[in-house]
């Protein structure tokens, strides 16, 4: 299954105009993304994640329902600890 997973820009990369990345927290843990898809994120906002590219902007409110509905599926071990 292929999933979206939410977390919050901490980071942005602006070195090279053709390649925006993020860091991203999802949890404890943070990872590099791709911003093309999302040339709006802002540091602090909440966006969706798929195979290393932000694919949407969602408000932390979304954020959390997301994490909810994921933890109950069981898919969220990973980056809950």
């Amino acid at each position: 299954m292929c999933l979206g997973i939410p977390g919050k820009v901490i980071e942005i990369d602006n070195s090279n105009a053709l390649l925006t990345q993020a860091k991203v927290a999802f949890g404890s843990i943070s990872k590099s993304v791709s911003l093309c898809f999302t040339p709006d994120a802002k540091v602090g906002d909440y966006v969706v994640v798929h195979v290393g590219f932000a694919i949407s902007i969602i408000n932390e409110e979304q954020a959390n329902e997301l994490m909810h509905a994921l933890a109950q599926l069981g898919e969220t071990d990973e980056i809950s600890n």
